[in-house]
């Protein structure tokens, strides 16, 4: 399979490559638009980022493996972040993890089968006062319990299948 740019993102790119002083410096917005465009990045998809900006393909895996909102396989419709630093973790974050794994069937870095859910597990989510808290996809959820927790889910999976 090869990455090729929809015209859109290739447009989008080209401006702001006017706008920098290196191609270097647009790793991150075309990692995101690779994102954007496939689901997740692709070792193909990010070919086509060392190509636009001079980086080597190691340099800019270096960078999409850096960063937590970048993702190396296809995702579930909702991505479950759960904050794991020492604030949630002495807050309830163990409960809450453990939960959501029996709940959904799942470990770290797994998707459900009907691809709604992917759980994983991220350094600070800046939150520390409201612990343990969860991210999912762009929103995050503060003061998590257990029972919090199945409201969500259930609310998610009433938009978008059953769990």
């Amino acid at each position: 399979m090869s990455f090729t740019w929809t015209s859109a993102h290739r447009a989008e790119l080209d401006a702001l490559k006017e706008r920098y002083p290196s191609p270097k410096a647009l790793v991150l917005p075309a990692l995101w638009k690779v994102q954007e465009q496939e689901g997740f990045l692709s070792l193909e998809g990010i070919e086509a980022v060392a190509e636009l900006t001079g980086y080597s393909k190691a340099e800019v895996y270096g960078v999409a493996t850096f960063y937590t909102m970048f993702h190396l396989q296809p995702q579930g419709t909702y991505t479950l972040q759960v904050c794991k630093t020492l604030s949630c973790a002495l807050n309830g974050q163990g409960t809450i993890l453990d939960h959501l794994k029996e709940r959904l069937g799942i470990e770290v870095g797994e998707t459900t089968p009907d691809g709604q859910f992917t759980l994983t597990q991220v350094e600070c989510l800046g939150s520390c006062g409201t612990a343990p808290v969860m991210q999912v996809n762009d929103t995050l959820h503060e003061h998590l319990t257990p029972e919090s927790v199945d409201t969500l889910l259930d609310t998610l999976s009433d938009k978008g299948g059953s769990l």
